[in-house]
């Protein structure tokens, strides 16, 4: 229809949109002409209102399309609709009438105390360089909860030894100093002194390969999955795992709500809440076992 395709022209040529984008929104949009000229005689989007779209939104739910993809497409009609307000074509959106389903939050995935540490008090981790630096790699993001790019970007001078303290530079280049145990210590001070023996201090980062270069995104990727593989079946197996686990653990042991947002480095505190649902499935499972009347 004639007003889709000015508003997809208004996407690509416009705004820019990647092709990939205009085409997902044209599918969009091809499905709710189809089930509006079902509907409607005469279909036409300037007359569609928004009980025509909330039929829409109960046929998709009908048919087993996730909330997601139903929100992505409602998210399209608004698109549409604010370009036909704004072009003087409509007067009011009718999209603004329309509640999308809510799309629950996943809980996070982490790895069991347990494995942890069968992981970190054995010997899968070799005596050769490759395998001190990756106890000291796993150790530190699961004795920090930091992100991937935060551990790949510390350098020498980012950490005080004598206090435990290192300093990274998170999200939005905001600094934030993260306190370590003292085994993450020992395993630190071992790959630094194999390290500086091999390659000396000529490179500034704290981390890298074999051949002294700095570490990368997928070799720290690589070392994670490789290690958490020996001990838990878990399917995902990243850094964010090892920082889920951190966060997770801390407020099962009773760690401090605030403190465990300010050592993760989040904005707000809505973002560090998601792992008390993990601790609450975790009470809801010890009371099913255990309580008589379960």
């Amino acid at each position: 229809m004639q007003y889709s395709r000015q508003f997809l022209n208004f996407l690509k040529y416009e705004k820019r949109y990647s092709d990939h984008t205009v085409t997902a929104y044209d599918k969009d949009l091809d499905q709710f002409i189809l089930f509006g000229s079902e509907m409607v005689e005469d279909f036409c989007f300037l007359k569609a209102d928004h009980h025509l779209i909330r039929q829409w939104v109960i046929s998709l739910m009908d048919q087993g399309i996730t909330a997601v993809s139903v929100k992505r497409k409602i998210s399209t009609l608004r698109s549409l609709y604010k370009y036909l307000l704004r072009e003087g074509l409509m007067e009011k959106n009718p999209t603004e009438l329309v509640m999308v389903p809510k799309i629950g939050k996943k809980l996070p995935h982490f790895v069991q105390e347990e494995e942890m540490n069968k992981l970190m008090d054995t010997s899968y981790f070799t005596s050769d360089f490759a395998g001190i630096r990756d106890k000291a790699v796993v150790s530190l993001f699961y004795g920090t909860g930091m992100r991937l790019a935060e551990l790949k970007g510390i350098r020498m001078k980012d950490l005080q030894l004598d206090e435990k303290v290192v300093k990274v530079l998170g999200k939005r280049n905001k600094e934030r100093l993260i306190p370590y145990p003292n085994e993450i210590s020992v395993d630190l001070s071992n790959y630094i002194r194999v390290r500086n023996e091999l390659f000396g201090d000529s490179n500034s980062y704290l981390f890298v390969t074999e051949k002294g270069e700095q570490s990368y995104d997928k070799l720290l990727y690589r070392i994670v999955r490789k290690y958490l593989g020996m001990v838990t079946p878990m399917e995902k197996r990243s850094p964010h795992i090892l920082r889920h686990s951190y966060a997770t653990h801390l407020l099962n042991r009773g760690a401090d709500l605030n403190a465990i947002k300010e050592l993760l480095g989040h904005a707000s505190l809505a973002a560090t809440q998601v792992y008390t649902h993990t601790t609450f499935e975790k009470l809801k499972k010890i009371y099913n076992q255990a309580h008589p009347r379960a």
